[in-house]
């Protein structure tokens, strides 16, 4: 009995993509561009809407000179940001305060490292009441990540 649940402990340690200071992160393979496509039809799949797009990686380096910035950051950095209504509903009836969660967001970003491959991920939620949101935010990365 013991040494099936060391198996399945280190089955299910070795299907998780990358886990660490509370982030979850794929890395993809492909072009940018096709990824974000990827990530934006993962969200409407889940019948959620997009409310914003954040191009940080265009800002960051819009703005490298006038913060002293001497180094290009990325190729391209985005963050997605979504609501769920039903699933809002049901975190935030079982506490209120997770409120401060919402909206939810899903990054991709490419290093500006020669090769560096896109990452795609979303930051967890540590509360044990946001399991649902976790969830949700774990399929829409793993679809966009094409797993």
């Amino acid at each position: 009995m013991k040494t099936t649940l060391t198996g399945a402990i280190f089955a299910t340690m070795l299907a998780i993509p990358a886990w660490g200071d509370g982030f979850y992160t794929v890395d993809v393979d492909a072009d940018f561009e096709d990824v974000v496509f990827n990530v934006e039809m993962a969200i409407t799949n889940q019948g959620l809407v997009i409310d914003d797009v954040s191009y940080v990686g265009q800002m960051l380096e819009r703005t490298k000179e006038d913060v002293g910035g001497e180094k290009d950051l990325f190729v391209d950095a985005r963050i997605f940001s979504f609501c769920s209504a039903s699933l809002s509903r049901e975190v935030m009836e079982a506490k209120l305060r997770n409120i401060q969660f919402c909206p939810y967001n899903v990054y991709v970003y490419q290093s500006a490292e020669e090769g560096a491959p896109v990452v795609v991920g979303y930051r967890e939620f540590n509360e044990p009441t946001m399991r649902s949101i976790n969830y949700l935010l774990q399929q829409i990365v793993a679809e966009a990540a094409g797993d």
